[in-house]
């Protein structure tokens, strides 16, 4: 037997590799999907179906690419199919899964279970053992560890529809499951597709059941009345949903992007956006001119809200190793990367090409401002919850992040800004996209709340 979770950091999205008597299934797979044709050969086994859970939103499903490799390795022509939710759209590719069909898969058998709420014709996948009993449910993004789908997706004036509809998915028709069977969903903690998933790495129907508090209002009215809610939605969902209704174009593998010569680069950087993924200290030191940072590990969470997809991506990246980043960015649908600075910073520099920086305070240094009387102009990029659980600094003032580009009117030009995070990772973004968006004066605070150690202006919850 084969059963395999797959995780993508920074998505936290969940894939799956079941399978039984050397035949087996992926469920919601990604784009870069060479790791369940490694999986499935390692052990043997011969990938039949893709099904999926629902059309994604976070993310470029991998089904097309996935199928294209697959039938490319085969040495007699034969098409393998893909699975797709949400019958009404109108996909691109594959065939629309009907509530109750099945898939023998050896000696295990998987059901198509209807589970709308969270999108319309949302599916979730119910695995039987050997003898026939509830062992697994595939939930998508139905039912997470500790959370439940948003329902904001269609629009605030069909959330209550689409709250009622998940409602009855959630108490009518996973919960009755059983409390044995083990919940497989789509994402873990830190996606965008749930508030507050939990840090369960596995979980069931019972531990849901027992510990979920949305599934704590089991009264129609009272989940109606306490679970909606509208999330962030960060643009590039648009052209994700897109993608994921088209089918992703075919890459065949993980793009490497070309080295470009310091010169040229500067010349492309003109028509494209500079993304930088080095580390903040290293940005603040030194950076192309207009260059965008987003430090590796969160450029899953940020590049969305600030890359466009209309113009190409020139890659600054740690130790010249762009695949990191590539494989962030193919997995968000951003396929025009033009290529990577050769020599990375010592190459721009050594070819005599002009620089910016970003100066830096640590948090003891502005504390002790706010001790000595003096008032700067702080801006507070943290969350609303980050602020209600850390504390919040007195006259600061507070965007969040990801919402920058649309209060931009609201931080002067006339001021230094002093921009504070709960590091100074999100903080480096920030400047840069300030200072890219002509904002001269703009300072990066390194150290976060666990530095924090104002008299004067303590952090207050």
């Amino acid at each position: 037997m084969l059963f395999e979770r797959i995780e993508s950091e920074g998505l936290a999205h969940y894939s799956y590799l079941v399978g039984d008597q050397r035949e087996a299934v992926v469920i919601d797979p990604r784009r870069d999907c060479g790791i369940y044709i490694d999986m499935a050969a390692r052990a043997g086994y011969r990938i039949v179906a893709i099904l999926e859970t629902h059309r994604n939103e976070d993310y470029a499903i991998g089904s097309v690419e996935l199928a294209a490799r697959l039938e490319g390795q085969l040495s007699t022509p034969q098409a393998i199919d893909i699975w797709h939710a949400d019958a009404a759209l109108d996909y691109q590719y594959g065939a629309p899964t009907q509530d109750g069909q099945t898939w023998q898969i050896g000696r295990l058998r998987l059901t198509a279970l209807l589970t709308p709420g969270h999108t319309p014709g949302h599916m979730s996948y119910l695995l039987t053992d050997t003898d026939k009993n509830p062992w697994v449910v595939f939930t998508g993004d139905a039912l997470f560890a500790g959370d439940v789908g948003r329902v904001d997706l269609l629009g605030k004036e069909r959330m209550p529809e689409m709250a009622e509809m998940l409602y009855d998915t959630l108490f009518n028709k996973l919960l009755p499951l059983g409390d044995h069977v083990i919940v497989c969903p789509a994402h873990g903690p830190g996606s965008v597709c749930g508030s507050a998933i939990a840090e369960r790495v596995w979980t069931t129907i019972g531990l849901e059941r027992r510990h979920n508090r949305k599934l704590q209002h089991t009264s129609k009215d009272a989940f109606l009345a306490n679970v909606p809610r509208i999330l962030e939605r960060p643009p590039y969902f648009r052209r994700i949903e897109q993608l994921n209704l088209e089918g992703a174009p075919v890459l065949g593998s993980l793009p490497v992007p070309p080295p470009i010569k310091p010169r040229h680069f500067a010349g492309q950087a003109l028509e494209g956006i500079v993304l930088d993924t080095r580390m903040e200290l290293a940005f603040t030191s030194a950076h192309v001119p207009s260059a965008l940072s987003t430090w590796q590990g969160g450029l899953a969470s940020f590049a969305g809200w600030f890359l466009p997809y209309d113009r190409p991506l020139l890659l600054v990246t740690p130790q010249e190793d762009p695949r990191g980043a590539v494989r962030t960015l193919i997995r968000l649908g951003y396929d025009n990367i033009a290529g990577t600075l050769a020599g990375g910073m010592l190459g721009w520099h050594t070819a005599g090409l002009e620089s910016q920086r970003i100066p830096t305070l640590t948090t003891h240094e502005l504390c002790a401002q706010l001790d000595a009387g003096q008032t700067p102009w702080i801006l507070d990029i943290r969350s609303a919850e980050e602020l209600a659980g850390e504390g919040e600094i007195v006259d600061a003032h507070h965007i969040h992040v990801t919402q920058l580009p649309h209060h931009l009117a609201d931080i002067p030009r006339d001021r230094e800004i002093s921009i504070f995070c709960g590091s100074g990772l999100r903080s480096t973004l920030a400047a840069s996209y300030l200072q890219r968006e002509g904002w001269d004066a703009v300072k990066v605070v390194l150290g976060g709340t666990k530095g924090w150690n104002s008299t004067a202006c303590p952090l207050e919850l």
